[in-house]
């Protein structure tokens, strides 16, 4: 019972997919979590959690402010916090117990703890007092991220928090800021945007979302100015000081060098994610890590040892859980002797806010880096009629594809639903698809997606409604 061909250590995205891809392959499988439950940061304090409030809180703020204009008249609407945490709640227990159930009709043992590797074929698992030693022929660690903080602040989860405690305040409060302009912050600076704070983003660069194509980029902040949250851009934290009641932050315009405090209910301190590899052990192993603390592993994931392979946030790349699923799927298919891989150039990206903001692929920035030769085709959501009809008009759609060949390079949507829209272009990417057969391919109206279709069609200078 403890000798295993498959040992993954960590039940997030990642490591949960790969144990029971592994399973499903015939190899003997067991996953070690720690947390008490399955589905890691994303489906406990992440992901789910986030978008949950994303989508109750846009219904909150939809029914106050727009639905009288469009002849749906509702009065005295109020926010009940407490029934909004608790449906959220619910939504990540039904979720959790659902990958249990999954591990047990594919055969993956589940195992509670903290495993620690001990040698290339030895895994310990502390379970409070409780020792249990595990031997294995391989070991994936899958143990994702932890949030990251700035020198000098201390995160406590009651007046500066980070997205964990963000996800769970028992009141909206009057005044937030956001430290850092990056994907997170701005989904919880929506959320509580929405159900009536202030809310303040102080980013060090000058543009949010800095890896993002640009022209989105910027758009994007212009909507978020318009809905009623401010920036502070180019501005370097100099220290948060918490005082029970309230929260101070002194900045530097950096531009300037003018120097301003500021007073917040509540901070919260949205400046990345670093790999989680505390106690694993893995020095004394032999596996290597790189200068960001990231484990070091080859094409086929494989660490400095050949029979340990990493997944997911604790290596290079994108920190997003279909990123460690690909990963974790692609690790089971080689363990059991496929051609597992991952395409990296065609990971889709997703901001859930309202409106959406959706990537896959090149950025014009990157492009223009790489001295290649592109062509752009741009529509806007203003003029597609179903966006209009919906009065959700704010955005556009932007493909990139090459001069030469036509080839779709990389697509950049900020609008409606286009979180889901962007599977459609990442799978013609898989494909290879050019701009051309995007535009002819046959989208149903009316839909937004036709935006991607007009976009294709805008590469050739030729869209039909604009």
């Amino acid at each position: 019972m403890d000798n295993f061909d498959l040992i993954v250590i960590g039940g997030g995205p990642g490591g949960y997919v790969c144990a029971i891809r592994a399973a499903q392959l015939g190899l003997k499988t067991a996953c070690i979590e720690s947390r008490g439950a399955l589905g890691g940061t994303c489906l406990n304090v992440g992901c789910i959690p986030s978008k949950s409030l994303l989508n109750l809180s846009e219904n909150f703020h939809k029914a106050k402010k727009d639905f009288n204009q469009q002849g749906i008249e509702i009065e005295g609407i109020k926010l009940n916090i407490e029934k909004m945490m608790s449906n959220k709640n619910k939504s990540i227990q039904v979720l959790t117990k659902g990958v249990e159930f999954l591990f047990k009709k594919n055969k993956v043992t589940y195992i509670k703890g903290k495993g620690v590797i001990f040698s290339k074929n030895d895994v310990v698992v502390y379970d409070n007092n409780k020792k249990t030693n595990y031997k294995t022929k391989n070991i994936v660690i899958a143990t994702g991220s932890e949030v990251s903080s700035l020198p000098g602040i201390e995160i406590d989860e009651k007046n500066i928090i980070s997205s964990t405690g963000a996800l769970s305040l028992t009141k909206v409060p009057k005044k937030l800021a956001v430290i850092g302009g990056g994907y997170i912050g701005l989904e919880m600076g929506s959320v509580w945007s929405r159900l009536g704070s202030e809310v303040t983003v102080i980013e060090y660069l000058e543009n949010i979302t800095p890896n993002m194509d640009r022209e989105i980029s910027i758009e994007f902040k212009k909507i978020l100015i318009k809905q009623g949250i401010k920036f502070k851009m180019g501005s370097k934290v100099n220290f948060v000081q918490n005082e029970g009641s309230g929260v101070l932050i002194n900045y530097t315009d950096i531009k300037n060098s003018k120097e301003e405090t500021l007073k917040f209910d509540k901070v919260l301190v949205s400046v990345g994610r670093k790999p989680y590899t505390e106690g694993l052990n893995l020095t004394k192993v032999g596996v290597k890590k790189d200068s960001k603390g990231r484990i070091e592993v080859n094409e086929k994931l494989q660490t400095a040892i050949k029979n340990i392979y990493a997944i997911g946030d604790v290596i290079k790349g994108p920190m997003l859980a279909h990123k460690a699923e690909e990963e974790g799927i692609a690790v089971a298919e080689i363990l059991a002797g496929q051609a597992g891989h991952v395409n990296y150039d065609v990971i889709p990206g997703v901001i859930y806010t309202s409106p959406e903001v959706a990537t896959v692929g090149k950025t014009e920035e990157e492009l223009k880096g790489e001295n290649r030769s592109y062509k752009v085709g741009k529509f806007p959501f203003l003029a597609n009629s179903r966006a209009k009809v919906n009065n959700e008009t704010e955005g556009f759609v932007k493909i990139l594809a090459d001069s030469k060949t036509d080839k779709v390079l990389g697509v950049h949507i900020i609008g409606p639903h286009c979180g889901d829209m962007i599977a459609e272009m990442a799978l013609a990417m898989e494909f290879g698809a050019s701009a051309e057969d995007i535009a002819r391919t046959c989208h149903a109206h009316p839909t937004h997606t036709e935006a991607i279709k007009e976009a294709a069609l805008a590469v050739d200078k030729r869209p039909i409604h604009f």
